[in-house]
């Protein structure tokens, strides 16, 4: 298609996200309450020792408009999540028809590989989170009360959710990259250390200052990449297989039988050829 169709199927395609996602916060809020409920269940866990009035499920608000904000997020979280397949489906409505046949089929088979292994990161920090926070709160003096606002409170769930959710994605693009041909396992295995460096100093920058969420986040990341490093390195092996002239470069050339061959041979082959142009 030409560019300006190109823009106006991205544009009606943008505006069918928007009115997804906007029934979705409607949704997030008819179950505003029980969503709420169960976003604070770890914080309302903790030990009574460590909550100001026993109760554990104390957030106070420091500003009038901290309700609202707070609500608002926790709208499009919802709405973002429960309405997911209708609005990824729309951006790749837009995106397939530029894909090849074989790209398509393993869109298909990491989609879903994807979306569960964002719900198994999202649901490890939403496990760890009242152990995480027992942790930090246990470094407060006995005479501090910790006093934690509802809008602190929100975005370090939301934070850790998607986080951990990401994270636990990264692999999966890797193998991807690996099939497409753009990633070879020579190139993982020679930077190994430094991605495993890496995703323990993410782990450390983008959770609390804590041992028990990086570590929560940090493992599971190396035991991911391990599983992604094997499935390219057997990917690999089986392309070289199939095709033994996959590993060369384009400056490069293949390797020529230098045997030498049988005089026998070469005359049959002269006589074969006079003789078609005699005919």
């Amino acid at each position: 298609m030409p560019l300006m169709d190109h823009l106006r199927e991205l544009r009606n395609r943008l505006a069918k996200v928007l009115v997804i996602l906007l029934l979705g916060a409607v949704l997030g809020f008819v179950f505003y309450d029980r969503i709420w409920d169960f976003l604070t269940e770890p914080y309302c866990s903790l030990p009574a020792s460590q909550v100001v009035d026993g109760g554990g499920c104390s957030l106070i608000v420091t500003g009038p408009f901290d309700g609202f904000f707070v609500a608002f997020k926790v709208w499009l979280f919802f709405g973002a999540l429960a309405t997911a397949p209708l609005w990824l489906y729309q951006l790749w409505a837009f995106v397939a028809p530029a894909l090849h046949k074989n790209e398509k089929k393993y869109a298909y088979i990491f989609a879903p590989l994807a979306a569960m292994l964002f719900i198994l990161g999202a649901a490890l920090a939403y496990t760890i989170t009242s152990l995480a926070l027992q942790m930090l709160f246990g470094f407060l003096p006995q005479d501090a009360d910790p006093y934690l606002t509802i809008g602190e409170y929100l975005n370090y769930m939301l934070i850790m959710m998607g986080m951990f959710g990401l994270g636990f994605i990264m692999p999966l693009l890797v193998a991807l990259l690996n099939i497409l041909g753009l990633l070879e396992h020579a190139t993982l295995a020679k930077w190994r250390r430094v991605i495993i460096f890496c995703a323990f100093l993410v782990a450390a920058i983008v959770t609390p200052a804590e041992p028990i969420s990086m570590l929560a986040l940090a493992v599971p990341l190396v035991v991911l990449f391990e599983i992604a490093e094997l499935f390219c390195f057997l990917n690999d092996r089986r392309r070289r297989k199939s095709d033994p002239t996959s590993e060369l470069g384009d400056d490069e050339i293949s390797e020529l039988d230098d045997r030498p061959s049988d005089l026998g041979e070469l005359e049959d082959t002269g006589s074969g050829e006079s003789g078609g142009k005699g005919a």
